[in-house]
């Protein structure tokens, strides 16, 4: 089965064009190697898929026939991505959070006259300097 549409069959990714983009921008290897999309995976296969900047490792176990169920992804392959993999993932994902909070919009101009003065090395904040 080619690699695109296996990691499609066993739900790492929502679309099979999506999995076949992956692959073409190397974000997917397999037993060490880039791979093009029509790759075929067979089993005992070591994936490396590289997702939301977690670089997950996979072991082929079975070829599924068709899309599986979420519950049954488990019968076609073995996760063997190391924990230390999902803490960086997470402290990726904190580390944009405290920056600025997500949905908050753009800057806006006190934001940025905020991020230039301290950019300048001022000690007075923008707000106490204006008389």
């Amino acid at each position: 089965m080619r690699i695109d549409k296996y990691l499609w069959h066993i739900r790492y990714f929502k679309t099979r064009s999506i999995a076949s983009t992956a692959v073409k921008k190397g974000q997917v290897k397999v037993n060490g190697q880039v791979v093009k999309p029509s790759r075929e995976v067979y089993a005992m296969d070591e994936l490396i898929v590289r997702k939301e900047q977690i670089d997950l490792q996979l072991t082929v176990l079975d070829i599924p026939k068709s899309r599986v169920g979420a519950k049954l992804v488990d019968i076609y392959r073995k996760d063997t991505t190391p924990k230390e993999a999902y803490e960086h993932g997470e402290l990726v994902r904190k580390a944009k959070e405290h920056y600025r909070k997500q949905g908050t919009g753009r800057p806006t101009k006190k934001d940025r006259r905020d991020i230039d003065g301290y950019l300048e090395g001022d000690d007075i904040p923008f707000d106490e300097g204006w008389q």
